[in-house]
Parts: C-alpha cells; sequence; structure tokens
C-alpha cells in the first residue's frame, strides 16, 4: 500500500477528496468518512465511506484495498464498485459525522471545546487516529485561510493538539448531532475559555451538561457568560439554577444587560426576579424593558477601544489581550484624531487579515453609520435591525466620539412601530 509522499495527515485535508480505480483511473465517488475501530491504544481506520452521485448508493471501502493518497486523488484496487455498495454497520464509528466538530469535555465535566480537526498518521501498513486538533487555526485551515492560520500558530501561546492516549473509549452508539468525545486530562482551566465561546459551547449542550459546567464558573465568568448566551437557553439556565443564583449573576450586569436577560424570561419570572435584585438596577432596567424613548445614552458604553490612524495593525494584535481588557465593546476599533474626532472603524476580522505593517488608516471604513445623542433606545434597535452590526458609535455634531452602543446591551428589544 502507497500512502502518498507524507504518512501523516489530516482529515480536512482528505475529505470530500475523488476517488478513483486505480487500474482504469475511473472515478467512482468522493470520499466523505472513515469508520474506526478501537483494538488498541490508537484507534485505527478499517473502512472508507465513499458517496456517489445520481443515486447511487455509497460504498464502504476495507483499507487494506487502500492503494494511494495523493494531493489530489485517492486510489483504490477495485474493479467492481458494486461489490462494495453498503452502509457502515450499525454501531461504527464515523470520524466525521460523530468526532469532527464535536464538544468534549474532561472527566470532571469541566472543560469544553470543539474538535476542529483530526490527525491520522501511517504506521506499518495501518491507518491510526493520533491526535485531535482543537485550535481555531485548524478550523481557518479548513475554511481556505490558510495564510491567516499560519500566523496565528506563529503567535500561539500553547499547543492545541491532544493525542488519542487522551481520549476515552468511545460509547458503542455515539449519536451523529449530539456525539461528544470525553477527555482523560483537564487540558485547561475552564476560566480561561470567552464567556462568547463558552456560551456558543453551553447553547450545543443537553440541559444536565449544560448545568454541570455553568455551576463551575465563577460568579463573575458565570454573569458574563450568561448574557452572551442566546435567549432560549438564557431561560432553560435561569430556570434550572434557582431564583437566588440567577438573582445574584443578574444583579452584576448593567441595567441594559440584565434588561436583556430578564426580557427573555416569563413575566411572573422576571418580576421576581427584578424584586430580588438592586432596587436602582430594577428600576432602570423595568423602564428599559417598558419603555423605548429613553435617550440612547443611558444604554451606551465608554469601555470602547479607540485609536490614531497611525497605529500599525502589528501592534494591535500583538498587545489585544491588554488593550481589550475589561472593555465592553472588543469587536471594532474606532479610529479617531487627537480631538477623538471619529475617523473611521476597523472590523476585528479585518485585523486578522490584514498585513502587520498596515496601518489602521489603512484598512478602516471612513463611512461610519452612527447614532445622535438625541436618539432614542427606539431609533438604536431600527439602527442595528437595519444595518446588523454588532455595536454603532455615538457622535456629536463634530463628529467627535461620544460612546458606543452594543447589540448586546438592546438585543430582545424590538421596535416600536409608530
Amino acid at each position: 500500500m502507497i500512502a502518498g509522499l507524507e504518512s501523516k495527515f489530516f482529515l480536512s485535508e482528505i475529505i470530500g477528496r475523488k476517488v478513483y480505480m486505480k487500474a482504469t483511473m475511473e472515478g467512482i465517488g468522493r470520499l466523505s468518512d472513515m469508520v474506526i475501530v478501537e483494538t488498541g491504544i490508537l484507534p485505527e481506520v478499517s473502512h472508507f465511506v465513499v458517496s456517489r452521485s445520481f443515486g447511487y448508493p455509497s460504498l464502504l471501502l476495507p483499507l487494506d484495498k487502500l492503494a494511494l493518497i495523493s494531493d489530489a486523488e485517492i486510489l483504490f484496487d477495485v474493479t467492481d464498485p458494486a461489490e462494495y455498495e453498503r452502509a457502515p454497520t450499525e454501531g461504527a464509528i464515523l470520524l466525521h459525522a460523530h468526532i469532527l466538530d464535536k464538544k468534549i469535555i474532561d472527566m470532571d465535566g469541566h472543560e469544553v471545546e470543539v474538535v476542529y480537526d483530526i490527525s491520522l498518521d501511517f504506521r506499518g501498513g495501518k491507518l491510526y487516529v493520533s491526535e485531535v486538533d482543537l485550535s481555531r487555526r485548524s478550523l481557518l485551515r479548513r475554511m481556505g485561510l490558510r495564510r491567516l492560520a499560519d500566523w496565528l500558530s506563529e503567535h500561539a501561546e500553547e499547543d492545541t493538539m491532544i493525542s488519542w492516549m487522551y481520549v476515552q473509549r468511545l460509547p458503542e452508539h455515539i449519536d451523529t448531532f449530539k456525539g461528544q468525545v470525553k477527555l482523560n486530562v483537564l487540558k485547561e482551566n475552564i476560566s480561561e475559555i470567552h464567556p462568547v465561546d463558552l456560551a456558543d459551547i453551553l447553547e450545543e449542550l443537553e440541559n444536565n451538561q449544560r448545568m454541570a459546567v455553568f455551576n463551575e464558573l465563577e460568579p463573575e465568568h458565570a454573569s458574563n457568560t450568561l448574557e452572551e448566551i442566546e435567549p432560549r437557553v438564557q431561560r432553560e439556565l435561569i430556570l434550572a439554577m434557582g431564583k437566588r443564583h440567577a438573582a445574584k449573576l443578574i444583579n452584576a450586569r448593567s441595567p441594559a444587560q440584565a434588561a436583556a436577560i430578564l426580557a427573555a424570561l416569563p413575566t411572573a419570572d422576571a418580576n421576581e426576579l427584578l424584586q430580588m435584585i438592586n432596587k436602582e438596577s430594577a428600576a432602570k432596567a423595568q423602564t428599559i424593558m417598558d419603555h423605548h424613548d429613553e435617550n440612547i445614552l443611558l444604554f451606551a458604553t465608554h469601555k470602547f477601544m479607540k485609536m490614531p490612524e497611525s497605529t500599525k495593525v502589528d501592534d494591535v494584535m500583538t498587545n489585544f489581550r491588554k488593550i481589550a481588557r475589561n472593555m465592553d465593546v472588543i469587536m471594532y476599533v474606532y479610529v479617531t484624531d487627537e480631538s477623538d474626532r471619529l475617523k473611521g472603524v476597523v472590523d476585528f476580522r479585518e485585523l486578522l487579515v490584514a498585513e502587520p505593517d498596515q496601518s489602521l488608516g489603512e484598512i478602516m471604513v471612513n463611512n461610519v453609520i452612527s447614532l445622535n445623542p438625541e436618539d432614542t433606545l427606539n431609533n438604536a434597535v431600527a439602527m442595528f435591525s437595519r444595518y446588523e452590526f454588532r455595536a454603532i458609535p455615538i457622535t456629536d455634531p463634530d463628529n467627535k466620539l461620544l460612546a458606543v452602543v452594543s447589540y448586546r446591551d438592546i438585543r430582545g428589544i424590538r421596535p416600536r412601530l409608530n
């Protein structure tokens, strides 16, 4: 068996690749998955699942028929594909369907991450699953953003490859959509996962697992994470955790943030929690939920990033953790002059793909949509609905940057029709 020039590769690199018969070079489909069996320390690939078009059934080709894996094609030493028309057996573990993009938790349920890729290795004529890759750079690589992935690799502070030897034996019947992988080791403290990322993860867990992970968070981290979670899951979490605990978390948020969380709850539950939090905060939150004519500055923040046009992209990225600490708005950098007049805005995603020596002035958007200090909450909600921004600056008639309102602070509030 020939495995191409390299003996090690990632699953994402070959999924979807064309499959041919070695003798005739006739195409027979595309690789859609791999079946693994756990016979030793590392699982072995036993079969390849090949999908076909025009309604033909999929093929299940054994490893011993594999002839070549190259950068462009996969060859199998078969003459009649019809002999292999079958589906994987019930209970078979599929790398792509069951493992890739699934959440993983440690044995104590403290940590959750995502398997973005899987490393495979040819050894002694067998193909083994050697590691799981939890890094964001692997996801970028799969999206075709290899240059950005390479940049992240150069600046990464820790290794996110985990040997399969640390992965527990998988259950016999793992579900395609709810499958989870358990690690035997705690890779990093859950407190290091950003609230936005943790919210995404919690939203995909089962209720009991979600609550188990949430209960391990420090109060401030839990409060920040709760704010980022979608309303449906917020409601489930709050109702499951008990009113006293929920009130403590909501009390730690700003009135606008508290209102967004309370708005996701049934009226009776929201009213009960309002009675349990700080009276001043409760009054403001009630005003936000009930009235749209309040001035938008009441919902704005002064904790945002602003920098001069001459600032280099590399300076921002190198010091981003320090710069963004304690900021309420971190998805945009607002570019201002020496008089605080707003010159432009740079989306964080643009920073990621920009050249390090470029200045913010070179990559910023000049035509910035903004709110006026006289605008109301209703104006802001309508503007967010129209433009789908994640934050909108507030400027005075001289274009001086006064504050920024974040979508998360007013989400859940619908524009009132006049």
